[in-house]
């Protein structure tokens, strides 16, 4: 087998994911949001509820993200909605939430933070599949917080060498990848037997 395409690049990830707000206080959190998602290869970002100018937004999306990463925008959380599969994780200081470093991230995910200024509703939790909380002493910054499960969400999907034993020590080489086989043929094979 050889190594190629999809995947043998470091980093590279199978799945997607997308990230969102519900509600906008402050609509330049939104524009660095929506740069870090394009840095991070976001399929998407979502909005629920949130009334802002597209112009303050863009004044913090110095990437041009707007122009390559989708944003969904909903007026409110009844017609808010995600691809079939994609699971719902709410981020959230909640008691009962799992702590991110700890968290095993769906392969097909949306994540949502509240507005700077509240946390996520009610209704919005209720319907999350999964509850994730940072591990800090008090909020931080919705960009920011977004920035954390993005870059945890590559580091624990994507694909990296092994971390050194000792501190600084020498980097592994990451390993080539390998292709095995094609999923429909194994399933073939199943049927014929």
């Amino acid at each position: 087998m050889q190594a190629c395409g999809l995947g043998a690049e470091p980093g590279a990830m199978r799945g997607y994911f997308g990230i969102g707000i519900e509600g906008v206080s402050k609509p330049m959190n939104l524009g660095s949001l929506l740069r870090t998602a394009h840095a991070f290869n976001a399929s998407f970002v979502f909005t629920i509820g949130a009334l802002f100018e597209k112009r303050e937004v863009l004044l913090a999306d110095t990437s041009d993200a707007a122009a390559s990463v989708p944003l969904h925008e909903y007026s409110d959380l009844e017609s808010f909605e995600l691809p079939r599969g994609c699971k719902l994780v709410g981020i959230e200081l909640l008691d009962d939430a799992a702590d991110l470093p700890s968290f095993r991230h769906p392969a097909q995910a949306a994540y949502v933070l509240g507005a700077e200024r509240a946390s996520l509703s009610p209704a919005l939790v209720a319907r999350c599949d999964h509850l994730v909380r940072i591990p800090t002493r008090f909020c931080i910054n919705v960009a920011m917080a977004g920035a954390l499960v993005m870059y945890d969400r590559m580091i624990f999907l994507g694909r990296f060498a092994e971390r050194p034993v000792r501190a600084g020590g020498p980097a592994a080489a990451l390993p080539a990848h390998v292709h095995g086989d094609p999923v429909w043929k194994k399933r073939q094979a199943r049927k014929r037997s």
